[in-house]
């Protein structure tokens, strides 16, 4: 009698598509990884502090520029966040245990964020202030 193969439960690998409906796919890969990330209390901090800052923009009289500025950093400040992200679920999986390599990667993840954050308010601080 055939028994049961285990790898029945898993979901299974579909081959990428090509041209537009690739580009589809990608946005449907993009906006899942997006509300993972929303579950993540540090990325909607994240957003609500981008708030403030669309806020002192605009109270500032902010230009063009400024407003093209301002939403790079903010994009690079969420990707980063993300890759951040990934690197706890990777390190979490490899490691569930302490150690001190999943410490370290954690550490390194949060020190990019951090970099990202101060990088965005030094910036919209700048505005405000007048300095560019």
């Amino acid at each position: 009698m055939p028994q049961a193969q285990d790898n029945d439960a898993q979901p299974k690998v579909v081959p990428p598509r090509g041209g537009l409906m690739h580009l589809i796919d990608a946005t449907g890969y993009s906006l899942a990884g997006f509300r993972r990330l929303m579950g993540e209390t540090a990325a909607r901090h994240e957003l609500l502090g981008g708030a403030v800052g669309v806020g002192l923009l605009i109270w500032a009289g902010a230009g063009v520029g400024h407003w093209l500025g301002f939403a790079a950093l903010f994009c690079a400040l969420l990707a980063t966040e993300a890759l951040n992200t990934a690197i706890e679920v990777l390190v979490d999986h490899l490691s569930p245990g302490w150690s001190r390599m999943a410490k370290e990667a954690k550490d390194l993840g949060s020190l990019a964020v951090g970099l990202m954050v101060l990088a965005n308010v030094a910036f919209v601080g700048a505005v405000v202030t007048g300095l560019v």
